[in-house]
């Protein structure tokens, strides 16, 4: 299966004064087409080329570095346009928040923990929250790594990469963050996620 870039699930403007048009344009039309038409690349002829994304993420994971990074990346991106949407943020759906409360100490502890992640995570890479023996675990990788690589299945990611944020909050990474969860997340896709994953 060849990769392909979606459209946005919003328009451009939709995310503002969150994440702006110009960021959006940036980091869709620019960063994530770099990672699909590399990908495709790097994928053709490959014994990996026929496979689902899931699988071609794990399957070229420490052993076809350059195709992990796009085609991580790619998964990642396909997720993080739909982990946000216009007046997101709000109240969590029920089932899992009771998870969030029973699992990682609380909603405002989950986002202490998830920003803590994020800023903590040096250079580029991602912070989550993931599923990992059935149980939520907030966790942070390098680069194009997410925890798929490592066990876990994410339900919600931030991405860190200054491509993601220095437009609109230069180098003030924690409050990127902490916009991203408290007026961005679309829970409801969240809460998607988690219930496949359960």
């Amino acid at each position: 299966m060849s990769f392909e870039l979606p459209p946005l699930p919003y328009a451009y403007d939709a995310l503002s004064p969150y994440m702006s048009a110009e960021t959006l344009e940036f980091h869709h039309d620019k960063h994530h087409n770099a990672y699909v038409t590399t990908g495709n690349k790097l994928l053709e002829g490959s014994e990996l080329s026929g496979k689902s994304l899931e699988e071609i993420v794990k399957g070229s994971y420490g052993t076809n570095q350059a195709l992990f990074n796009n085609a991580g990346q790619h998964y990642n991106h396909l997720h993080f346009w739909n982990w946000m949407k216009p007046n997101g943020g709000g109240s969590i759906p029920g089932a899992l928040e009771k998870k969030i409360v029973e699992d990682l100490g609380g909603v405002e502890k989950m986002k202490e923990d998830f920003v803590a992640a994020g800023v903590g995570q040096f250079g580029s890479g991602w912070c989550w929250v993931a599923v990992k023996d059935g149980k939520l675990a907030i966790m942070k990788t390098p680069n194009g790594e997410s925890p798929l690589v490592h066990g876990a299945t994410p339900i919600l990611g931030c991405d860190v990469w200054e491509h993601s944020y220095y437009i609109d909050y230069r180098n003030r990474r924690p409050d990127y963050i902490k916009a991203f969860l408290d007026h961005l997340v679309n829970w409801e896709y969240v809460e998607k996620l988690y219930n496949e994953a359960a």
